[in-house]
């Protein structure tokens, strides 16, 4: 009987041997909510051990991701005051720049990637300047102010700029702006295959960002279109970006293998609030060891393609290897 296949699994050195995809804390870069104010933190109940903090908690936040030895994060900010523009995005004192300037003012060595959108500071919650003739955004006129806040977030001392409004062309009017102000280093992490999904509930919550009419679907991804999700990010690896990113990546793991296979670039993933709190509320009620799921699914991330994986798992999955 040909038994091939068992002899190499029967030894557990053997099978350690011959592990191919493999997890490392590296991997993980954590989202962070920051909301104007000062000893705020607020945990969100669709989002168990997620918490909305103020610029002076994060800065506390940041010391204990370094002690599990994640140093990379994604901030997302809530303004006090929200407007039909986002002004407060398109502000140098603004929640976001005043965030990024007191983690690097503390901890230097945090690696900081800021979204870059308009859905959490208008007061419609769509990703910018809507062109009410459609109700929908005016993707060219959300393009200059995207490549505002882009230079805003890069004087504050960003590390990495992560559009995530899936508008056309946002690639190169970004690069352009970044390049043109002296900004040519700072890397660009593209949501570029962004699908709307029904997945993204519990961040509305946290992010406060949830559309007051309508949907995304006019210019976020149909869950259904695979060519056209290879597409966009091809086309944004074309247009300058540095880094290409799947959002969500549970449902999409066909999507993150056709990318990586028609991409040499870095690869990141999306693991969003809806498979997070899925996840967190089977383990509470029981029915799936929660530890044992949550890696695994982050293990399929890696062996799918991705080379980062942006996750609200990060410390409890730090927290593990560093066990191992």
């Amino acid at each position: 009987m040909f038994k091939r296949f068992r002899r190499l699994r029967i030894n557990e050195n053997l099978r350690n041997l011959l592990t191919q995809t493999r997890l490392d804390i590296n991997d993980f870069m954590y989202p962070l909510f920051a909301k104007a104010g000062k000893n705020i933190k607020i945990e969100i109940t669709s989002m168990p051990g997620v918490f909305q903090m103020s610029p002076d908690e994060i800065v506390k936040e940041c010391a204990e991701l370094k002690k599990l030895g994640l140093k990379s994060i994604m901030l997302f900010g809530i303004p006090e005051v929200k407007d039909s523009i986002g002004s407060d995005a398109l502000c140098d004192h603004g929640i976001i720049a005043t965030t990024i300037k007191e983690i690097k003012r503390t901890h230097p060595d945090i690696f900081i990637t800021s979204d870059l959108c308009f859905c959490e500071y208008t007061d419609h919650g769509h990703c910018g300047i809507l062109d009410m003739g459609i109700e929908s955004v005016d993707n060219d006129a959300t393009l200059k102010i995207l490549a505002e806040q882009a230079i805003i977030h890069a004087k504050a001392g960003v590390d990495m700029i992560a559009p995530s409004g899936m508008m056309d062309g946002m690639i190169t009017a970004i690069r352009k702006a970044l390049d043109d102000a002296g900004f040519i280093n700072l890397p660009i992490m593209s949501y570029s295959t962004k699908f709307a999904s029904s997945y993204y509930g519990p961040f509305r919550d946290v992010a406060e960002s949830a559309p007051s009419f309508g949907d995304r679907r006019s210019y976020q991804m149909n869950p259904a279109n695979r060519f056209e999700a290879i597409n966009e990010s091809v086309e944004d690896e074309k247009e300058g970006a540095d880094i290409l990113m799947v959002k969500p990546a549970l449902a999409y793991m066909d999507i993150i293998r056709d990318i990586r296979e028609n991409t040499s670039l870095p690869l990141a993933v999306y693991n969003v609030s809806g498979e997070y709190s899925m996840l967190k509320i089977a383990g509470k009620t029981g029915l799936i060891d929660y530890d044992k799921v949550m890696m695994e699914t982050l293990l399929g991330f890696k062996r799918a393609g991705a080379d980062i994986i942006i996750t609200y798992h990060a410390k409890e999955a730090a927290k593990i290897l560093k066990t191992l």
